[in-house]
């Protein structure tokens, strides 16, 4: 053997030793929404026990802000070597891009795939006061009193706005947006009374302490959580459906080492009981896990629908 061909060998074994290492270190989850929310609950749950499969520590960095766009600029940015992740979302791989006029990241270019963690069809909610009690209801008010009905969201192009104006859309009632600056305080003036309804994820423990009345799902089916809620399907408006999906991506030049186990140790976290019924009880769908590129083909697939949908809502954020 040359002394060439040696060194060769010797370089390659140590790139093979280097792969997994590249992992290893304490990982950073960014999360580009408040602490306390949705999409941070989905974060935590799967953060916890991917750190057991993995025997590393995960940490949740919220970066709050412009739609979810400040979390996805600072992934962006991050070194790629697999100690950085990004809780991807419909509005980070999907709205946004439709919404704002310009990014300073790119959603596809710019990330690689993970792996796909929950879906959350949105539910429609009531104050536990309002005398609406079903769609039906809700439809004949605002038929009867046009515009005077109101929704509330988390903001322009949120994804309550989004589900809101597709409501509008389909039905052809006239209801009245009302944008807050986050969904926290949407859901305070909907249990106050000041909201007539709003479309939202992960309100399963506001209506089971009784602060809020659910009327319909906007899902294929019912919600486990939500045995006893029809489906819009069933309640007579017909195609209406909301899916805010929830799934992790790393910066685009992460090594292909680092993806697949990430994306193992997410699958072992997915197949957890536990897991699935504490996704549940948010009012989620838990779902059979993907693989990489399973993933980032739904990701592509769905980008055009999320780009619908803020269409329909003529939405425009800057």
């Amino acid at each position: 053997m040359t002394p060439l061909s040696r060194r060769s060998l010797a370089a390659l074994a140590l790139c093979a030793l280097a792969l997994p290492a590249l992992a290893q270190g304490p990982i950073t989850l960014i999360v580009g929404w408040p602490a306390g929310g949705p999409s941070d609950n989905v974060a935590r749950l799967a953060a916890t026990r991917m750190s057991e499969a993995l025997g590393q520590p995960i940490t949740i960095d919220n970066r709050a802000g412009a739609g979810g766009n400040l979390g996805s600029d600072a992934a962006a940015r991050a070194r790629p070597d697999g100690n950085t992740i990004m809780l991807a979302t419909v509005a980070s791989h999907g709205l946004n891009s439709a919404l704002y006029a310009k990014l300073n990241h790119d959603p596809l270019k710019d990330f690689a795939p993970i792996g796909m963690i929950t879906t959350s069809p949105s539910v429609l909610l009531v104050p536990v006061a309002s005398p609406l009690r079903s769609v039906n209801d809700l439809l004949e008010a605002a038929r009867a009193r046009p515009g005077q009905l109101n929704y509330g969201s988390g903001g322009v192009g949120s994804s309550q706005h989004l589900a809101g104006a597709s409501f509008k859309q389909l039905t052809g009632v006239d209801v009245t947006h009302i944008p807050y600056k986050g969904t926290a305080p949407a859901m305070t003036d909907l249990m106050a009374g000041r909201v007539d309804f709003v479309l939202t994820t992960g309100a399963i423990p506001f209506i089971r302490s009784g602060k809020l009345r659910a009327l319909a799902v906007a899902s294929r089916q019912r919600l486990p959580a939500l045995p006893d809620v029809p489906t819009f399907e069933e309640a007579g408006v017909k195609g209406f459906y909301t899916d805010s999906w929830y799934g992790l991506v790393a910066p685009a030049g992460t090594p292909r080492a680092a993806l697949e186990r990430l994306n193992g140790a997410l699958a072992t976290a997915l197949r957890n009981p536990e897991v699935q019924k504490q996704f549940i009880d948010q009012g989620s769908l838990p779902v059979k896990p993907m693989d990489v590129d399973a993933f980032w083909r739904f990701v592509r697939e769905q980008m055009p629908v999320a780009a619908e949908q803020v269409r329909v809502s003529g939405a425009r954020a800057e």
